[in-house]
Formats: structure tokens, C-alpha cells, sequence
């Protein structure tokens, strides 16, 4: 069956949707500006910490969510500090460096136990070749060399499970059981188009 195609009648509010897309609020609890600077006493020798880990754990998450540098990180939550007028400072990027190797987080998404449903599936990457339009305009000048790229993928949770890479001659049904070796989970039911 065919998707469905609707047309936009409300074009002032589609509009303001596509905006508000792009928009990015921070809130800032009392509960955590006071905790951002360490005020526990030291039990062991040396400097006291100044920010606790939660200043830490916060600069860590933004700067993957927004994919940045430790430098650029700093800069970036210290502009959103001044802007809310928050009396608070970001941690120096080599302390945040240094203090990322002990404070306790995870970016990883644990193992979720059992796959209900495995799809596998490949596709064709081109690793070396002329442009598309220089072949259809002139015709092929060398051969093209391809690879395929075998896919298994959670349908509830559209996660990658694990991936191959081989050459074009490998078909997917010569592929499948190295995918589902790869899985080290149970799977209680595996799909596959034709394995071509």
C-alpha cells in the first residue's frame, strides 16, 4: 500500500513547527547550581576538587550530545551561564580531561538481553568509480568495484546489532551466519529478504 500523502493547509503554523525544531532550552534547578562546585571535605591528601561530578557528568554529556570539543564545551556552557545570569563557571577543559577517566558514566546503551525480531538485510557501496552522470553520458571507461554491506538490525529498538562488509560476489544468505554469530544474544526470530 502506498504512503499516504497529505497537503499542508496550515502553512503559518507547519512553518513555526519547523522552527521550533531548532530550538534549545536549558533549565538549571537551585538543586543543581548548588551542587555544581564540590563542598564535601577532602579525606585524602592534595587539593580539594573544586566542581563536583556533576558539573563533570554535565560538560561530558553536552559535549557528546552536541558533538564538541572539550575547549568548545567550556566556551559553550560558560556563554549559557551568562546568558541565564547564573553565578556558576565551567570546569577548565584539562579538568574535565583529567576528572572524565573517574567520574561514573556511561554513553553506552546497555545490552537489552533478547532480540524479538532480527532483520537482515545488504546493500551496495561503491568503493571506486566514475560519477554517475559521466557513465550514462559517455559510458564506462573502467570497471567499478563494489562492496556490499550486510546489515541486522532490532526492529523494536531500530539499533544496529552488528554489520559486514564483503566483497559484491558474497550473496546474503552466504553472510547470514556469520551476522547472527556476531549477535552474542538470543534471538527469538530472524527475517531476510530473498538473500541475494
Amino acid at each position: 500500500m502506498a504512503k499516504q500523502k497529505f497537503k499542508i493547509t496550515n502553512w503559518p503554523t507547519y512553518n513555526k513547527a519547523l522552527i521550533n525544531r531548532g530550538s534549545i532550552t536549558f533549565w538549571l534547578d537551585d538543586e543543581a547550581i548548588q551542587a555544581w562546585y564540590e563542598s564535601a571535605t577532602p579525606s585524602s591528601r592534595g587539593r580539594p576538587q573544586r566542581y563536583s561530578d556533576l558539573a563533570i557528568t554535565t560538560v561530558l554529556v553536552i559535549k557528546r550530545v552536541f558533538r564538541l570539543t572539550l575547549r568548545a564545551a567550556q566556551g559553550f556552557i560558560d556563554s549559557i551561564f551568562s546568558l541565564m545570569n547564573v553565578p556558576l563557571r565551567c570546569p577548565d577543559y584539562s579538568c574535565v580531561s583529567r576528572r572524565a577517566k573517574s567520574v561514573n558514566i556511561s554513553f553506552k546503551t546497555p545490552t537489552r538481553g533478547e532480540i524479538a525480531h532480527l532483520v537482515i538485510d545488504s546493500t551496495g557501496l561503491k568503493v571506486f568509480g566514475e560519477g554517475e552522470w559521466k557513465v550514462k553520458k559517455h559510458g564506462q571507461e573502467r570497471r567499478r568495484i563494489w562492496r556490499k554491506l550486510h546489515l541486522a538490525v532490532d526492529s523494536k529498538t531500530h539499533e544496529i546489532i552488528c554489520a559486514d562488509l564483503s566483497l559484491n560476489n558474497v550473496t546474503d544468505s552466504e553472510a547470514f551466519p556469520g551476522l547472527i554469530r556476531q549477535t552474542h544474544r538470543k534471538i527469538r526470530s530472524a527475517a531476510a529478504d530473498g538473500l541475494t
